[in-house]
């Protein structure tokens, strides 16, 4: 039986935050090489992030949905546009996305799928041959996956009765995240070992930029109003700072930044728990986001509440 008193941490929208800014960086990665020529590289790691992409996405959209509270609803979010709505935002942007991986996908069909659907391997070549399509593709990849990033931080931030969401820096964070995990997922998987440094570089650098942007989005906390700071002190001090601290900063950014800085240099040989430490850092950011962030309330008083008479 399930202690009432338990508290049981909540993963459809953690998952979905970071499934979908996981996604987006792999679009932007992805979209940047076919952007730059190297999709001529018969084993550019591009070709292989859109089918994952659409799996993933799905995953994470299956997710949202199990924690929508009136499901059968959900469709008439693509009955109209509403301009000032985050929610109308992404749910439009989710629904471009989806072509845009098709897109780049059909770009090169793997030869055991080319044989038994030659008019599709037909397409594919056309599609290759033609660079200013190669070039759409690519650029719609990286506009769409920047814009499914950002949402994914935009859906917590617009919710203003949250104080720890209430930054405008968090939706910076989650695309940094999402970018960090994605590079370090490509160089893990690459196959080619110019691209595998080269991704590894780019994770560094996405790992530095991370580790500013988390400290901006806490010294914003800081030095906001009082509810603010309290808030900030659940995740500094409060009862998710172990899981922060260790689990966040020190093993999803410090420890790999550290390692990868001396294996880009040729130091120390290549490790693939680095990679890993860094998507598992990602994930925990967005379950700690969430869970620390529900926690926060305007009428909160240390980590206490306070009930209106």
């Amino acid at each position: 039986m399930i202690d009432p008193q338990v508290h049981v941490w909540e993963w459809e929208i953690p998952i979905y935050l970071f499934l979908g800014g996981f996604v987006a960086g792999m679009m932007i990665i992805s979209g940047f090489f076919l952007w730059r020529g190297r999709h001529h590289r018969t084993e550019n790691v591009c070709f292989l992030l859109p089918g994952l992409g659409v799996t993933l996405l799905s995953i994470g959209m299956l997710a949202l949905f199990m924690d929508l509270e009136h499901k059968p609803y959900a469709w008439r979010l693509y009955t109209t546009f509403q301009i000032t709505s985050p929610m109308s935002w992404g749910a439009w942007i989710l629904l471009l996305v989806y072509p845009a991986l098709i897109a780049n996908l059909l770009l090169r069909i793997p030869d055991r799928l080319g044989g038994r659907f030659p008019g599709l391997k037909y397409l594919s070549d056309r599609l290759m041959s033609n660079v200013a399509t190669v070039n759409t593709v690519g650029i719609s990849n990286m506009v769409l996956g920047a814009g499914l990033g950002l949402y994914t931080g935009i859906l917590l931030s617009s919710l203003g009765a949250r104080p720890l969401w209430s930054s405008p820096i968090l939706a910076v964070l989650f695309i940094v995240s999402g970018l960090s995990g994605a590079a370090a997922f490509v160089h893990l998987i690459a196959r080619d070992s110019e691209e595998r440094l080269l991704l590894a570089k780019a994770d560094n650098g996405f790992l530095a930029i991370e580790l500013v942007v988390l400290a901006l989005f806490i010294l914003f906390l800081l030095t906001a109003t009082e509810v603010h700071m309290q808030a900030a002190s659940l995740l500094l001090t409060g009862q998710y700072a172990a899981v922060f601290w260790v689990f966040v900063v020190m093993i999803g950014i410090v420890i790999p930044l550290f390692y990868q800085s001396l294996s880009v240099n040729h130091k120390v040989p290549h490790n693939p728990l680095m990679p890993i430490f860094v998507m598992l850092g990602g994930l925990v950011l967005r379950f700690v986001i969430v869970e620390a962030g529900q926690a926060s309330h305007w009428l909160s008083t240390g980590l206490h509440y306070v009930s209106m008479p």
